[in-house]
């Protein structure tokens, strides 16, 4: 297998980052495959359960950027790797990861894929999602509930002290880097553009 092409998806909790990367196949008619940084959380099951909530998730530093560094090169290799498979509602990595083959594009979603200089380099395309706070808090909420096991309290005391804090440091500051800035939702000429470089990109290195 020829090495995997990476396309960055970046903004902030609740964008709209996931469905944009869920559309590139759609958009360019090519092998895609979509892989989440929220997959590559540090695992703290060292940690006493109590602890675990008192870590903040919206810092950078809350990801296994080594362990994410070794899977994009083997799959930019063509080589199958193995992605961690985290328990939101326990904040821990389970022991057993799942296969993930390449494929001809490997579109990347998450908080903070343009944050440091050498994954920023591994991306033929990189795009930032713009999104109103409110709007990101009720998507924010709702995914939260209904797949991670929250309350919406504690969703929503969440984002007042960590995720909006956090996304004023490290999220909005990735603009300066990313190729295109979308706005969600997507305008008519924004999709337009989004489609033509996604196209452009998964061709070209």
């Amino acid at each position: 297998m020829s090495s995997s092409k990476l396309i960055a998806v970046v903004g902030g909790s609740g964008s709209g980052k996931s469905w944009i990367a869920g559309r590139v196949g759609e958009w360019t008619g090519q092998d895609v495959a979509h892989l989440c940084q929220d997959d590559f959380y540090q695992d703290l099951s060292h940690l006493p359960e109590a602890e675990r909530a008192l870590v903040n998730f919206d810092d950078p530093a809350a990801i296994d950027w080594e362990r994410l560094r070794e899977i994009l090169d083997a799959l930019q290799r063509g080589e199958v790797a193995e992605i961690p498979v985290y328990d939101f509602a326990t904040h821990t990595r389970l022991p057993v990861g799942r296969p993930f083959p390449p494929a001809e594009v490997v579109v990347l979603d998450g908080l903070w894929l343009l944050h440091h200089e050498w994954l920023r380099e591994k991306f033929s395309l990189s795009v930032f999602v713009d999104c109103p706070e409110e709007k990101r808090l009720r998507r924010r909420i709702a995914r939260d509930v209904l797949e991670r096991g929250r309350t919406e309290e504690s969703v929503r005391r969440q984002f007042a002290d960590h995720v909006q804090p956090m996304h004023a440091k490290f999220v909005e500051p990735q603009r300066q880097w990313a190729t295109i800035c979308v706005s969600s939702p997507l305008t008519e000429k924004e999709h337009a553009d989004l489609v033509s470089a996604c196209s452009a990109s998964s061709e070209n290195k």
